[in-house]
Order: C-alpha cells, then sequence, then structure tokens
C-alpha cells in the first residue's frame, strides 16, 4: 500500500517550506543524472501490533537518543538521498538534525547543511537557501503542513515517526536480526495516519491530523525494528507523495546512544526570517 498526497493549500509560510522540503530533493534530482507463532525462541509471540503501537511510549520513557535519518526519494527514473544526523529528546519532545543534501551531478558539494530544529507544532531551519540570509531561521508550524513534516524537511521528525506508529496494524513479526550490531526484533505491517494522530501525544497530534487530512489514503507501510527492551532502533516508512508528479519516498530513521542529553536552543525572534521565500 502506499500513501497519495492531495493537493492541498497550507497558506503561504506552509507552502512555501513544503516546497522546501520536497524541492531540497527535487532541486538535487535536477542536478543529479511472515512470521509463525512464537518469537523464534521458543516463547510465544506477545500481540505484534500493540507491541509496534507502544514504540512511542518506550522512546519517552527511555529519555533521549541519538538519531541518524536517511530520506530517499524517486522521480522520473532518478533517485537521490538525503541524509541527517543528531539526536532527540523523546521526554521534552524535541530534537535538532543537521541535514545533509547530496553533492551535484559534478560531484561538488554545493549545498550547506541545513540545521534543523524540532519541537512540538513549528520545523526552525538555518542555511535553507532560496533568498535566506545565511544567519537567519525559518520558522514554519507544522500543522499547517499538508504532510505534517513527514516528508517536508528532508527527514522525518523521529518523535513523529515513532507516534505514527500508534496507528499499526496488520503487523506481522518477521524474526530476529541485528541493527548496527544489537539484536533486534523485526515487525512489519501498516499504520493509519488517522488512527495515530488520534492516539498520538498532544505535542505531535496536530501534525499527524495535518497529514491525515492532506493524504488521500491514510496507509503507510512501515519495517521497524525493536530491540529487547522495546527501544525503537530503526523504523522505515514509505510514502508516495504527489508534488508535480508522484515522487516515491522511503524514510529511515536510526536510533542509538539512548540517554545522550540532548539540548535544543531555540532562536530569538530578531534571527528569524519574516521575508519572501524564493520559489
Amino acid at each position: 500500500m502506499v500513501v497519495h498526497q492531495h493537493r492541498r493549500r497550507p497558506g503561504r509560510a506552509g507552502e512555501a517550506v513544503l516546497a522546501a522540503g520536497v524541492t531540497l530533493a527535487v532541486t538535487a534530482m535536477s542536478g543529479c543524472a511472515g512470521g509463525g507463532d512464537g518469537d523464534g525462541d521458543g516463547r510465544p509471540r506477545a500481540d505484534a501490533a500493540a507491541v509496534v503501537r507502544g514504540a512511542a511510549d518506550t522512546l519517552t520513557k527511555a529519555g533521549s537518543a541519538r538519531a541518524r535519518t536517511a530520506m530517499e526519494m524517486a522521480t522520473g527514473g532518478t533517485r537521490v538521498t538525503i541524509r541527517g544526523e543528531g539526536g532527540v529528546d523523546f521526554k521534552n519532545r524535541m530534537g535538532q538534525l543537521l541535514v545533509m543534501l547530496p553533492a551535484d551531478v559534478k560531484g561538488e558539494d554545493e549545498h550547506r547543511p541545513i540545521t534543523e530544529l524540532l519541537v512540538p507544532g513549528a520545523l526552525y531551519m538555518k542555511n535553507r537557501g532560496a533568498g535566506v540570509p545565511a544567519d537567519k531561521w525559518v520558522r514554519v508550524d507544522t500543522t499547517t503542513l499538508a504532510d505534517g513534516n513527514l516528508v517536508t524537511g528532508g527527514a522525518t521528525d523521529p518523535l513523529v515517526a515513532a507516534e505514527l506508529l500508534r496507528g499499526a496494524q496488520e503487523v506481522t513479526y518477521v524474526g530476529e536480526t541485528e541493527v548496527a550490531g544489537t539484536k533486534v526484533r523485526h515487525y512489519r505491517g501498516t499504520t493509519d495516519i488517522g488512527r495515530a494522530a488520534g492516539r498520538a501525544s498532544a505535542e505531535v497530534r496536530g501534525a499527524l491530523e495535518a497529514a491525515a487530512k492532506g493524504f488521500s489514503k491514510d496507509t503507510v507501510p512501515f519495517d521497524v525494528y525493536l530491540d529487547e527492551q522495546g527501544r525503537l532502533r530503526k523504523v522505515r516508512h514509505r510514502f508516495t507523495y504527489v508534488n508535480n508528479g508522484v515522487i516515491d519516498v522511503s524514510s529511515t530513521t536510526l536510533l542509538y546512544g539512548f540517554g545522550t542529553p540532548v539540548t535544543v536552543v531555540l532562536p530569538a525572534s530578531g534571527d528569524i526570517y519574516a521575508g519572501k521565500i524564493a520559489e
């Protein structure tokens, strides 16, 4: 199953940054040429969907983690990957990522990394480009984005990625494997955006509600890997995004270094750009 998005207009500010995230990839592209009845260890398997739905709560108990993200987009026979790295404070609902755009067709890295601050209801971006001064931030209300910032920023907010699993359904336990040297249990299924929004924590509910309205189909296929403590180690969501053509998006979040302190300092109001953002 795939997710299709309506062409919903989220407002001028949201629309500009919505163009940003997909344009981050599209611009780069233009420059780029069933498990059984047990867990396999003799123990009966708990309800797979319930286990996956509880991943977000387990992360809150874990407190914080380091994160790596990868968003692979494909359109018109061209494929490009945007990578990010940073940290997320799941308890206080905030995070910071440094998002790296791919090099151009000549292999030259012409794009400065974009710093993103992730807080409830908002996305801050620095080094956004498109006419925004290098020392200024762009702020967008994620509840105005047609995708709820699932793909806009070039990285799915790890907190939202986990909360999206609250709508998990038709989940199958695949088996045990390893992620970055850690033994994990692999589950596969689909999640319902609207259902996830109804069950999500208050801090991210608005963004998921926006996504539920913006996508024509609520179901999103996923693969998730949980460690022995139930902590999310890796999740991959697969979206199909409609934006002047069909763009297939695979968004992967990898979590590690649980308990690592994460500090997020929001920019002063005078450092937030209020001018026009180029198309």
